[in-house]
């Protein structure tokens, strides 16, 4: 009973996954999946996609599928991507690299602008009219992980910008990998796409990986006095964007 529920479960996957063959591993990409979503408060329908990178490259999905049950996936978070309307096929894209901000995008946090960043893309891709946001869940912390985070957090409350934090603890400023995000990307669209960031380095990635890049869109927002060293760190030690800024007098 249980190989026919799973040869049933089978032959509704099989056609939601692709492989991308990346080096010497594979990326497995599941979706379209329709996923509709408060967003300021009007449903917005995306299409979410998710990937997984592992070791072995097969094209024999079955294999795949019979083996997340013992794989403990749950242990280690993986990545996804939300699109809107036509993308792959749209004269114009934007596109969003999301990192992961436990602290802003779930708790809301105001210590960073994370989690106004990450709605405000999504407005913006809705109202472009075909875009795509990338979550990228090893980006914690700018790739540091949350707990080494936390401890980062700590350091900052006792005068540590967020640079001097990372670097105190053995990281270096920015540790984030886009990779397996572009090659993914790859597979959704080839036309040029337009970045929403401030950060330059974001667009180097995507240029060094010869993706085509059309141009830049800025996303600055919800300053304020929780935030405002952190932000200014961006700039002076970062690299930051900071042209078409608006900063608030509180």
């Amino acid at each position: 009973m249980e190989l026919k529920m799973a040869s049933e479960a089978f032959s509704v996957l099989k056609d939601k996954i692709q492989l991308i063959k990346h080096k010497d591993a594979a990326i497995y990409l599941v979706g379209p999946i329709q996923l509709p979503v408060n967003l300021y408060g009007e449903t917005t329908v995306f299409q979410w996609y998710c990937w997984l990178n592992y070791e072995e490259v097969t094209e024999d999905y079955e294999k795949i599928i019979d083996r997340l049950a013992s794989a403990n996936l749950a242990e280690y978070q993986q990545s996804s991507v939300l699109v809107y309307g036509d993308f792959s096929e749209a004269d114009e894209a934007l596109i969003r690299m999301h990192s992961i901000c436990h602290t802003g995008d779930i708790f809301g946090s105001k210590r960073c602008d994370c989690g106004f960043q990450l709605k405000e893309s999504m407005l913006k891709i809705k109202e472009h009219g075909a875009g795509a946001l990338f979550y990228l869940a090893n980006h914690e912390g700018r790739g540091i992980g949350l707990f080494s985070k936390a401890m980062a957090y700590v350091l900052q409350e006792n005068g540590y910008d967020t640079v001097e934090a990372n670097e105190s603890l053995g990281f270096v400023n920015d540790a984030r990998n886009y990779e397996d995000a572009i090659q993914v990307l790859k597979r959704l669209r080839t036309k040029p796409v337009t970045l929403i960031t401030n950060n330059p380095l974001k667009l180097e990635a995507m240029e060094d990986a010869g993706l085509a890049v059309s141009g830049r869109t800025p996303l600055w927002g919800d300053i304020s006095e929780y935030n405002r060293k952190y932000l200014q760190t961006k700039v002076s030690k970062s690299g930051h964007i900071e042209e078409e800024r608006t900063c608030p007098n509180d």
